[in-house]
C-alpha cells in the first residue's frame, strides 16, 4: 500500500507530508477550506488513483456526507457506511437504539430540544443534576451540567451556541448527570458477514472539559464479570445498528458497577493504541481488511489480553494556566524509549505549532506486566520527553504518575477538578544543572527565539518546566 497525504498550508512541513509516498496542497489554514472541504478531498483521492480513504480520529472521520462521497467516487471508506454513522452521530437516535437493545441508559429526553421552554419541562420531569448535549455531534462540545433551575438559561445558550458551530445544529437533549461516574469505554471490531467482537476496555476517566488526558487498559475497576457485561451491550449495539468496522461503545459506570450507555464513536479513537498493546492486534491493519470486504480474522474466544498499557495525551496547552493553547516552533525534542514505550506523534526540531487544529502533539503509550510496572516506565517515559518551544501538559502527566489517588486507581470523571491546581510539586521542578545543559543546546541552536510581544533567550526557554519534561 502507499499512502496519499494532504496538507492545508499550515500544515505544509508537517511531517505527515514529508513521509507519504504523495502529498496534495487543499487549501488554506482554516479547516472549512481544507481540511473539512469534501470536495477538495475527494478530487485529490481521484487525481491520485486512490482505492481506499481512511479518515484518521479528527474532522471528517464521523462525517456521513463524506464517506457517501467517498463511496459514491468509486472507493472504499476506512470505516462504517455513511448510514450507520448517521444512525449513530444523532445521539437521540443512539440512545433510542441502545434501549431497544436491552442496554440501560440513563434517564433523559429522547427528542430533540429546540428551544429553552422544551429544557425546562424536560428538567421538571427529570430533576437536577442534570447535563445537556448536543443532540448532533459529540467530542465534549455542546455539553453543559447543570445543578439547579438558575444554571439552566445560561448553560442552555451556551450548550446550544457551541453546538450550533461545531456540528451545525443547535438542538439538545436532557440526560441526568451520573455524579462520580466512570468513562469506560469498549473497543469493537465488526466485519460485513456478520461477526462482531469486543477486544476489551479502556478507562478514559482523566479528563477536562470532556477531553480525554489519560487512557488505561484493563480499567482498574472492572472485573471479569463487568468487563462481560460491557462487551455483551456494546455488541448488542453495534449489532443493531449492523454496525461495520472499528468502532467505540461508550458508558458511564457508577460506584456499584452499574453503567449507562453513553454513546458510539464511529472512528478510530485516539486511544487506540492501548488496545493494541495488551491484544498485540493491529487495529489500522484490521480496518483496512474489513473496508476491504474481508472478515475479521478471529473469533471472540480468540481474543487474549495481555498485562496494562497507559496513553499520555501531549498537548501544547500551559497545563498550569488552566490549558490555554500554547504554539511556537519546536527548539529541541526529545522522546522517550525503551521497552514498552510507544510514541505516536508527528514532531521534528524546528516544527512550527500553529494553533488553527487541536493541540494534541503526541501519546506516549506505556505497557508493561501489570498496571504498576506500566505506570513506572510512563513516568520515566514523561521525565525523558522534551518539547523544548511551547508549553505543554507534560508537568500535568508528571503529577498525576506520582499521586496517590491514581496509582490506587481511585478516580472517575471529576479527577482533574479536585486533583489538579497547576502547581507542580518540588519535586517535579527542573535541576539547574538540566536547565543549563538545555540552555547551552538552545543557544548553539538559536541565541534569540521569539515569544509573544518580545524576545526571549534561549536560557529562559530551558527555564520553562514544561520545556524540560
Amino acid at each position: 500500500m502507499s499512502a496519499v497525504a494532504v496538507y492545508s498550508d499550515a500544515d505544509r512541513d508537517a511531517l505527515h507530508v514529508r513521509l507519504a509516498d504523495e502529498a496534495y496542497p487543499i487549501g488554506p489554514a482554516a479547516p472549512r477550506e481544507s481540511y473539512l472541504a469534501i470536495d477538495k478531498l475527494i478530487e485529490v483521492a481521484r487525481r491520485s488513483s486512490c482505492d481506499a480513504v481512511h479518515p484518521g480520529y479528527g474532522f471528517l472521520s464521523e462525517n456521513a456526507n463524506f464517506a457517501k462521497a467517498v463511496a459514491e467516487a468509486g472507493m472504499a471508506f476506512v470505516g462504517p457506511p455513511a448510514d450507520v454513522q448517521r444512525l449513530l452521530g444523532d445521539k437521540i437516535r443512539a440512545r433510542r437504539l441502545a434501549a431497544e437493545a436491552g442496554v440501560p441508559i440513563a434517564e433523559g429526553t429522547n427528542e430533540p430540544l429546540r428551544d429553552l421552554s422544551g429544557a425546562r419541562e424536560a428538567t421538571r420531569r427529570i430533576g437536577f443534576p442534570l447535563m445537556l448535549k448536543a443532540a448532533g455531534g459529540g467530542g465534549g462540545k455542546g455539553m453543559r451540567v447543570v445543578r439547579d433551575e438558575a444554571e439552566l438559561d445560561a448553560a442552555w445558550r451556551l450548550a446550544s451556541g457551541e453546538a450550533a458551530g461545531a456540528f451545525g445544529d443547535a438542538s439538545l437533549f436532557v440526560e441526568r448527570l451520573v455524579e462520580n461516574a466512570r468513562h469506560v469505554e469498549m473497543q469493537i471490531l465488526a466485519d460485513a458477514h456478520g461477526a462482531v467482537v469486543w477486544l476489551g476496555e479502556r478507562d478514559c476517566s482523566v479528563q477536562r472539559r470532556h477531553q480525554k488526558m489519560i487512557e488505561e487498559s484493563p480499567g482498574p475497576a472492572v472485573d471479569d464479570a463487568l468487563r462481560a457485561r460491557l462487551g455483551d451491550a456494546a455488541v448488542r449495539i453495534a449489532r443493531a445498528a449492523q454496525y461495520r468496522n472499528a468502532g467505540t461503545v461508550e458508558f458511564l459506570v457508577d460506584r456499584t458497577g452499574a453503567f449507562h450507555f453513553l454513546e458510539v464513536n464511529t472512528r478510530l479513537q485516539v486511544e487506540h493504541p492501548v488496545t493494541e498493546a495488551v491484544t498485540g492486534l493491529d487495529l489500522v491493519a484490521l480496518q483496512f481488511q474489513v473496508a476491504a470486504g474481508e472478515r475479521v480474522p478471529f473469533a471472540q474466544g480468540d481474543v487474549t489480553r495481555r498485562g496494562a498499557a497507559v496513553e499520555l495525551r501531549v498537548t501544547a496547552e500551559d497545563a498550569r494556566a488552566g490549558f490555554v493553547p500554547s504554539s511556537g516552533v519546536i527548539e529541541l525534542l526529545r522522546l522517550p524509549s525503551g521497552p514498552g514505550v510507544r510514541v505516536d506523534h508527528a514532531l521534528f526540531e524546528g516544527a512550527r505549532i500553529p494553533t488553527e487544529y487541536d493541540p494534541l502533539l503526541a501519546k506516549i503509550i506505556v505497557s508493561g506486566r501489570d498496571r504498576a510496572e506500566a505506570i513506572a516506565r510512563a513516568r520515566r517515559a514523561v521525565n525523558e520527553t522534551i518539547v523544548a518551544g511551547l508549553l505543554t501538559s507534560l508537568s500535568f502527566h508528571a503529577h498525576v504518575l506520582r499521586d496517590p489517588d491514581f496509582l490506587a486507581g481511585r478516580y472517575d470523571t471529576g479527577y482533574v477538578a479536585s486533583h489538579w491546581d497547576g502547581r507542580a510539586s518540588p519535586e517535579l521542578e527542573p535541576s539547574a544543572a538540566t536547565a543549563a545543559a538545555i540552555a547551552a543546546v538552545l543557544a548553539r541552536r538559536r541565541p534569540q527565539v521569539a515569544h509573544g510581544n518580545g524576545v526571549a533567550t534561549a536560557w529562559q526557554l530551558a527555564a520553562r518546566e514544561d520545556a524540560l519534561r
